[in-house]
């Protein structure tokens, strides 16, 4: 898996703080029905089928545990199904992205928020706890082939800046360095 420009370990878990603390302000304060209710941006829709804030939370969850599995499953030995070819197209992704924000609107927003939290904090764990000789790994030909470029590509939009999601869309970019 060849990673153009990984990010060292201390800049992915500065990146996945600071999304995070970007999503729990937007969220901070608001009743259950404030969450529900048809949210947008300046620039538009908060887009992958989210149509509020409630949907949001749900989406970057659902992406934050498949990002957790995938780290799980490479402790293990094992690669993870969303890293297979057959799962990272446009309509996989697209399928993924609906079906998460439709599960997520069962769920009250206060399970969802606890959800996200446990999750949050499990994946700064797991992310940090490698050495960085094993984050930084490469082939001998020069492809990526460490922990911090599967962490990387699993944890990043395609087209978009790494492990960055929520901030994308809340459309609060100006963060990241030019």
């Amino acid at each position: 898996m060849t990673t153009t420009l990984m990010l060292p370990m201390d800049e992915a878990v500065h990146r996945i703080q600071t999304d995070h603390d970007i999503l729990l302000r937007r969220l901070e304060g608001r009743s259950p029905e404030e969450l529900s209710a048809d949210y947008q941006v300046a620039s538009g829709p908060l887009g992958d089928f989210c149509e509020s804030l409630h949907d949001l939370l749900a989406h970057v969850l659902m992406w934050d545990e498949i990002s957790l599995a995938v780290l799980t499953e490479a402790r293990a030995g094992r690669e993870h199904w969303s890293v297979d070819p057959r799962w990272e197209t446009a309509e996989a992704g697209r399928a993924l992205n609906r079906s998460g924000v439709l599960a997520g609107r069962e769920l009250p927003a206060s399970m969802l928020m606890h959800r996200l939290l446990s999750a949050r904090d499990a994946l700064l764990t797991e992310v940090q706890s490698y050495p960085e000789a094993q984050w930084q790994a490469a082939e001998d030909d020069g492809e990526r082939s460490g922990v911090g470029a599967l962490v990387q590509h699993a944890m990043t939009v395609p087209g978009k800046p790494a492990y960055v999601h929520a901030a994308i869309h809340l459309d609060e970019l100006g963060w990241l360095p030019a």
